[in-house]
């Protein structure tokens, strides 16, 4: 008991590497001394660091276990530190050992707890004493329903399972986390680890939890919490009776979904505040001389494409950076000048690996342009519909959905600002070296004036994201977003455009229609894409999904799941076979544009009408 316990439980390194060395090695440095001095001086459990050197910049997160004396603490830190250091030049590291937790990025990260990827591992030996898996896993729920309501989510227990028998366990989320965020995380967490049972001992991982138990004591039992405050009364026998159940875990999976409704969120800024919001940091200014002259004078050749929002190209920087600029289209706009500076300052400030970093902006005399990271890749649609369509495989296309998840969470509930998309499809889906996820145009729907659509009037054609009570009743919020999710979780699944029409004895058919119809007659794999090889997937993980992607698109906005829910429903190894979804229907939006005789100094201006229908998935 009286040591570091540095078994290693996980670790890894960032794909990409450091650009400026010195100054990295530098910030490495300064926050791992920063984090050694608050254990050793202060004897803290829990400490965050960050460092900037010019344009590089470095957090840190270190954790101990709460039951580790100061020197063992220190200990495991010293270990943790020397096992980071090996991943050399890479921008991000973590280790998780059983005693401890280090890692840093070059990218705020302090509030995430479902990054890294949910892991378990199991111990070799077993107890099939009566009553030992029983018990072990009332032990466990009990520690994951009690462990987000202590104040700095940690608790320890010891619970007596069985004959002479007892479990020590413990549960542990960062403390930057929120409590909806550590209730998420050790909810995944729970589900994983109590699948260990019969063993002996067993761990649960991701970026901001961590659950252990074994029969072997591995703290003293004066180290234990009383966590009885923190159980409601009377849920004892309503657990024993999940956990007896065929479905227990999918159950209280259940139950955790429904108690976000009720735990507290993080605290928003109203959107009046933001402009004064002087914590955030300013986005680069960029010269439009120097942005004219990276695009070649905007040429063709440099055009990357079009959006509702404007035209993109690719831009050589003088520094040899390469970028992706965007010229905003919205006309003539008062609200937009007096806005766009707040606005992109708030935009600049969003940062998370699923969503696609805005470096800066222009401004000159009409002229509003973006500057953003490139992505070499291009964009979703490309893989699914375009030239390279059939490459991706089962797992990238998982990857994709869940980074996209993510990334949708992110702007929904964790940003200090909510963020409504509006316009998710899968061409507003970039993809990295990596083919991880980045999310495109987030925030620009808020340059908008009240009064316009956030799509361009150039766009024409049939528009299959859109959710319904947007589309008629212009009623917005996130739930429009999941509805536009749920649509491009089946594209990516099937490769087929939400828009195709198939045809079948009934009829024109949508994909959303047609997706109903086989998850109707149990025949969900039919949906699946012909290029994705059957050997790489489980089928029912395929399943699974489907259906989540059913949820996100129900007709009513109130029943389709938060984000952060889908990104729980993903990461569960459970079914959602008690989470029946309700047809869905499918918006056919026709936008015809019509160009007006008037004529202003940026050129001809156009009208659109709309015609908008609501087809039966049946």
């Amino acid at each position: 008991m009286g040591a570091p316990q540095t078994h290693l439980v996980n670790k890894g390194c960032s794909s990409f590497n450091a650009t400026n060395l010195s100054s990295f090695y530098a910030n490495i440095n300064g926050t791992f001394s920063e984090l050694r001095r608050d254990i050793s001086n202060n004897s803290k459990h829990f400490g965050t660091a960050q460092q900037v050197r010019g344009e590089v910049l470095t957090y840190a997160m270190f954790q101990c276990r709460n039951y580790l004396s100061k020197n063992d603490c220190l200990s495991c830190f010293d270990t943790a530190s020397t096992q980071a250091r090996n991943c050399s030049a890479a921008n991000g590291a973590r280790v998780i050992y059983d005693g401890c937790f280090l890692r840093y990025e070059s990218e705020r990260f302090f509030d995430q707890t479902n990054e890294l990827g949910s892991g378990v591992s199991c111990g070799n030996t077993t107890l099939n004493t009566t009553g030992f898996k029983l018990g072990g896993q009332q032990a466990l729920i009990d520690l994951f329903t009690a462990t987000p309501k202590i104040a700095n989510f940690y608790a320890a227990t010891k619970t007596l399972v069985a004959a002479a028998t007892a479990i020590y366990a413990v549960a542990q989320c960062v403390e930057t986390a929120s409590e909806t965020n550590c209730l998420n995380c050790l909810q995944i967490g729970y589900d994983n680890i109590q699948s260990c049972l019969p063993h002996t001992e067993g761990r649960a991982y991701d970026a901001g939890c961590f659950m252990r138990y074994s029969t072997t004591p591995f703290f003293a039992d004066n180290q234990t919490i009383d966590i009885a405050p923190y159980l409601k009364k009377g849920d004892s026998s309503k657990k024993w009776a999940i956990i007896g159940g065929s479905v227990g875990a999918f159950v209280v999976l259940l139950l955790a979904l429904f108690a976000w409704r009720w735990f507290r969120k993080p605290k928003r800024v109203p959107r009046g505040d933001i402009l004064g919001a002087t914590e955030l940091k300013g986005p680069v200014n960029y010269k439009y001389n120097d942005l004219k002259a990276a695009t070649k004078n905007f040429s063709v050749e440099n055009k990357l494409g079009e959006g509702g929002f404007g035209d993109v190209y690719k831009g050589t920087l003088k520094n040899g950076k390469i970028v992706a600029v965007k010229k905003l289209v919205f006309g003539k706009s008062s609200k937009m000048e007096d806005d766009f500076e707040g606005e992109v300052k708030l935009i600049s400030n969003v940062h998370h690996r699923n969503l696609v970093r805005l470096l800066g902006c222009c401004s000159k005399g009409q002229e509003r342009i973006l500057v953003y990271e490139y992505m070499a890749n291009s964009s979703l649609d490309k893989f699914l519909f375009g030239n390279k369509k059939g490459s991706l495989s089962w797992k990238q296309r998982y990857d994709i959905i869940l980074g996209t998840a993510r990334g949708l969470a992110y702007l929904h509930e964790e940003f200090h600002v909510s963020i409504i998309h509006r316009d998710i499809k899968t061409s507003n889906i970039l993809l990295d070296d990596d083919l991880q996820p980045k999310i495109a145009d987030f925030g620009l729907a808020r340059l908008l004036p009240q009064d316009r659509s956030h799509l361009s009037t150039r766009f024409a054609g049939t528009l299959g994201y859109t959710a319904p009570e947007y589309a008629i009743h212009g009623q917005l919020s996130e739930k429009a977003d999941t509805y536009s999710y749920g649509v491009v979780v089946l594209e990516i699944i099937s490769g087929q455009k939400s828009t195709d029409v198939t045809g079948d004895e009934d009829g024109r058919e949508y994909l959303l229609q047609r997706t109903w119809k086989l998850y109707e007659r149990g025949m969900h794999l039919e949906l699946v894409d012909k290029a994705i090889d059957p050997s790489e997937y489980d089928v029912e993980d395929v399943k699974k999904i489907i259906e989540i992607a059913l949820l996100c698109t129900q007709a009513s906005a109130a029943t389709r799941p938060t984000m952060s829910e889908v990104v729980v429903l993903l990461k569960s190894k459970s079914l959602v076979e008690h989470l029946r979804p309700t047809m869905p229907v499918f918006v056919e939006t026709n936008i015809k544009t019509r160009e007006s005789n008037s004529s202003s100094t940026t050129g001809s201006s156009s009208n659109a009408t709309a015609s908008i229908s609501v087809l039966s998935a049946r």
